[in-house]
């Protein structure tokens, strides 16, 4: 059996990625996951299946206001989510089912986390905000989660029918500026690290709500969740008007394309 080094691992990284899942799982998960591909068999799948195990346990947790437990074996089941993917693309192991098992895992972990805090704390203290706090972590992840294959398709869709690019003679030049933008120089710097631009995804949503909120106490339940789905709210509307801006520009150039023609 081979025997894998760190440097095969960290070669298993996504290219870009969330800020916390760079600086505050990677480290752990990619040790995990040597010694996981050096000294055990355990497929993928099996870590995914584990994965979702630990969310369930931590959702009991929450249910039965155990927090700091709830957040810590929380973790442990988003990081060993990142390593079953790292074995898979270090030994080519993964398989279409997997990516299923995996994207129905993150979601019922998330609903079932986000019932047991809402839950749990409604039993202790009669608010129904909590309630209301759990139906919509659940309901704004699950938008997150349809809204995304949706965009990438109309984006395939609109290339799809993207007139062929110009060749290099009918091209204009256009240099760039000899001093490139505050949040041009930010995205280098971001990218050179690994981390994508955005302030909150996903990721950092279900840190906030399942990881950072709870170890901070029930106080922080509401304030940070509530927070957190603001930002990640605000964060969906932009790539809707990203891709809105998108078709739009496409619009645009398909009605020049047809006056052309009728022209000609």
């Amino acid at each position: 059996m081979r025997t894998y080094s760190l440097d095969d691992v960290y070669a298993t990284r996504k290219r870009r990625d969330s800020w916390w899942t760079v600086y505050f799982v990677d480290p752990v998960a990619c040790r995990v996951a040597l010694i996981v591909a050096n000294r055990t068999s355990v497929t993928p799948n099996a870590l995914t299946v584990f994965s979702l195990v630990l969310g369930l346990v931590s959702a009991a947790c929450f249910a039965v206001d155990e927090l700091a437990a709830g957040a810590v074996v929380f973790y442990l089941s988003f990081m060993i989510d990142c390593v079953d993917g790292k074995i898979a693309r270090l030994k080519g192991t993964g398989t279409p089912f997997g990516l299923w098992l995996d994207y129905v895992g993150d979601r019922v972990r998330v609903v079932f986390c986000a019932t047991g805090l809402a839950v749990g704390q409604y039993m202790l203290t009669h608010n129904v905000e909590f309630i209301v706090l759990g139906a919509a972590v659940a309901v704004l992840d699950l938008f997150r989660y349809v809204n995304a294959p949706q965009m990438k398709r109309v984006r395939e869709a609109i290339r799809e029918g993207m007139p062929p690019k110009p060749t290099v003679s009918e091209e204009v030049v256009v240099r760039p500026a000899r001093h490139p933008s505050f949040m041009r120089r930010l995205n280098k710097y971001l990218a050179r690290r690994r981390v994508r631009s955005h302030l909150i995804s996903g990721i950092e949503f279900h840190a906030a709500v399942f990881v950072v909120a709870p170890l901070i106490g029930a106080a922080a339940l509401i304030p940070v969740s509530a927070a957190a789905s603001v930002l990640l709210l605000a964060n969906e509307i932009f790539l809707v008007y990203r891709m809105w801006l998108f078709a739009r520009r496409f619009a645009v150039v398909s009605s020049q394309e047809s006056r052309e023609h009728v022209l000609v």
